[in-house]
């Protein structure tokens, strides 16, 4: 298996934190997000190698931290080559560009270099191999009037996924993903298909959303928290809760 960690953003609505910072080396605690993800998969025994896909303005601070970063595979440091937010790739033609650049032809997890998560994802991938299907992984979400704000899945009851939809104006259940993807070997090739057809390359979600329509994609329902860092005061907020 291999992994990447999308961390090419520019990360504007954290300005000014993110100004001089990629978002994935933002502090949590004593150690950056990123650290906190590379963790989590350092208990993934079939994982052996980790690619973290970055932009030009901060590919030198992820390789300067690879360099020291504390990982069971071996971590590999990608630069698409954008510079702004007028030329980047958007997170699934990082994904795209990964798997080309590393000619990547084994089962693939992709995970937000945003992502601050409490759940297992030995877990998450002993339920992916357990199905033997690509999947997704959600939470059951309280907060209603927040439901716009993410993409939402609609499941059956065994976890298959019958509808995925980005952001919905009227959201089909309560049922939240988040950016965390376990993929077959045989649906990496997908993603040139995906973009060859004129589909969006920017929002992760925006794959499995196109995905389910062609062959079965399932639902792991994790135990524990997982936060999307997009605002100054979403960080603060990580930011005090781990440290009570």
């Amino acid at each position: 298996m291999k992994a990447i960690i999308l961390a090419a953003g520019y990360a504007t609505r954290l300005y000014p934190l993110t100004l001089h910072t990629p978002k994935a080396l933002l502090p949590i605690g004593k150690k950056p997000i990123i650290d906190h993800i590379v963790e989590q998969m350092d208990t993934i025994e079939e994982l052996d190698e980790i690619y973290v896909v970055s932009n030009d303005k901060f590919a030198k601070d992820f390789e300067d931290w690879a360099e020291t970063a504390k990982s069971c595979a071996p971590i590999t440091v990608l630069n698409d080559g954008t510079t702004d937010d007028s030329n980047k790739r958007g997170a699934i033609g990082d994904i795209s560009f990964v798997i080309d650049e590393m000619k990547i032809d084994d089962d693939l997890m992709v995970i937000a270099g945003d992502n601050f998560f409490t759940y297992s994802l030995r877990e998450y991938v002993d339920y992916f191999h357990r199905k033997d299907r690509d999947c997704v992984c959600v939470k059951v979400w309280e907060d209603e009037a927040a439901l716009s704000q993410f993409g939402i899945a609609l499941l059956d009851e065994a976890g298959k996924v019958l509808d995925i939809e980005e952001k919905p104006a009227k959201p089909k259940s309560n049922t939240v993903v988040f950016a965390a993807y376990l993929y077959k070997k045989e649906t990496v090739p997908m993603f040139a298909e995906y973009l060859a057809a004129g589909n969006k390359p920017d929002a992760p979600g925006n794959f499995p959303a196109w995905l389910y329509h062609k062959k079965e994609v399932y639902a792991y329902t994790f135990e524990g928290e997982c936060y999307d860092i997009g605002t100054p005061e979403s960080y603060r907020e990580v930011c005090e809760l781990y440290d009570k």
